[in-house]
């Protein structure tokens, strides 16, 4: 191992504040880790870190080692980028993305990059489960919804709403509901992926407020539930780009928008900042530019 090496392995133990955790994110044995920073303590003479049997915690030694540490490595990978800013970028670009979201609106800006950057090849996993980068090797995800994981980078890039919807056959038979509360006496789409109390959340003034539901039909594909409210079935929820055809043509309609809850937002994430391959960023801030410009993304005020 290189000394350069060496010091990344440093900061991304402080960083990780634990050695199973950095070698989680660094994608290396966990022994290797351990080795890395005895070796470093040992040639300096000094203890860097203090473990606990939940924490790592840094001494005042590995603080100052962390912070210069990362100094050099920053002008480390900026030298590297400026010697090698007229490279044309090549190798392997792994990207997840919800599958409906995915296919319609992360597939054209992967095509068109690759189309710019004739060396680069791409892998694409369309999956409405939220994979994890480190373990599958994947560069860039698209996220929809709150981010659970606290230890990745995230850029946003917009919203979606979530929408009631119903047909304008179901309307004329059945009325449109005026308030949350009507929703009782009409059928109900439920989409579960999996198995899930049918209920939906909406806004009430500063609360939230949730209503069962005794659907008529349950689903765990929104396509279908698209369909069967197509055809005068009752009343479902799609996110926003998931309707937007429907919407635009005509087949459904939008209910009780003032109750709608809080829009999700839309993420561009990465697992690291650091050491992140040209090919990555450039991608990044092209997918991010493309889908900061799509309307199906931005058709309600971004929250705070």
């Amino acid at each position: 191992m290189d000394r350069l090496d060496e010091l990344a392995v440093f900061a991304a133990i402080v960083d990780a504040g634990s050695l199973a955790e950095a070698a989680r994110r660094l994608r290396r044995s966990p022994p290797a880790v351990t080795r890395c920073l005895a070796a470093l303590e040992d040639r300096l003479g000094v203890r860097l870190a203090e473990r606990t049997t939940r924490r790592l915690l840094p001494t005042e030694a590995g603080r100052r080692l962390a912070e210069q540490a990362r100094l050099l490595l920053s002008d480390y990978s900026e030298a590297m980028r400026v010697a090698g800013a007229d490279e044309p970028l090549r190798g392997l670009l792994r990207i997840t993305a919800p599958v409906q979201f995915g296919q319609r609106h992360v597939m054209p800006l992967v095509t068109d990059f690759l189309r710019t950057h004739p060396e680069i090849t791409a892998d694409v996993l369309f999956s409405d489960s939220n994979a994890d980068l480190i373990e599958e090797e994947l560069d860039v995800a698209v996220r929809i919804g709150p981010l659970v994981e606290s230890t990745l980078v995230a850029r946003r890039v917009g919203q979606v709403g979530r929408f009631l919807l119903a047909s304008p056959g179901y309307i004329a038979l059945r009325g449109a509901p005026a308030k949350i509360g009507d929703l009782a006496s009409h059928d109900t789409i439920f989409i579960a992926a999996r198995p899930l109390p049918a209920e939906w959340r909406f806004a009430e003034g500063e609360r939230e407020r949730t209503v069962r539901l005794a659907p008529r039909l349950t689903v765990n594909q929104v396509g279908a539930a698209l369909s069967a409210a197509r055809e005068g079935l009752g009343i479902t929820r799609a996110l926003s780009y998931q309707a937007a055809d429907d919407l635009e043509a005509g087949y459904l309609v939008r209910l009780l928008p003032q109750a709608e809850p809080q829009p999700l937002p839309v993420h561009l994430v990465v697992s690291s900042k650091r050491h992140m391959p040209a090919r990555t960023r450039a991608f990044l801030d092209h997918a991010a530019n493309g889908l900061k410009a799509l309307p199906a993304i931005h058709g309600t005020p971004v929250q705070s």
